[in-house]
């Protein structure tokens, strides 16, 4: 079993391996204009790293641990479609909605200067 880690962003956590892409909802730390394919991040929330037969919590966070990896494309999620509608009133109103979303691979997870690819 590879090495594996829960990060926190974009308000939800989520176990991320090396090698893996992932959609998440957006990057508080990165504007709109810094999400250019192939752009470096680091990531310092890190609440748990399990490697092999050894788990490391934090409390939040694990000091000295962060996951590296980089943006490959920003994307759209699935539509969410909104409809309201009020009987007897002959109003109906329909609205949709789709989150930007920031693809990102993960290449490794560093933890006091070990790195786990």
């Amino acid at each position: 079993m590879s090495a594996y880690a829960i990060i926190e962003t974009g308000g939800e956590q989520l176990r991320v391996e090396p090698g893996r892409f992932y959609d998440i909802r957006y990057f508080i730390s990165l504007k709109p204009e810094m999400l250019d394919p192939n752009t470096e991040i680091s990531i310092h929330r890190v609440l748990l790293i399990h490697n092999e037969s050894t788990i490391n919590f934090g409390h939040p966070w694990l000091k000295g641990a962060i996951v590296k990896g980089r943006i490959l494309q920003p994307c759209y999620g699935e539509k969410i479609k909104i409809y309201k509608m009020h009987s007897k009133k002959k109003m109906r109103r329909s609205l949709g909605y789709r989150q930007k979303l920031v693809r990102f691979v993960v290449d490794l997870i560093c933890f006091d200067g070990d790195e786990f690819y």
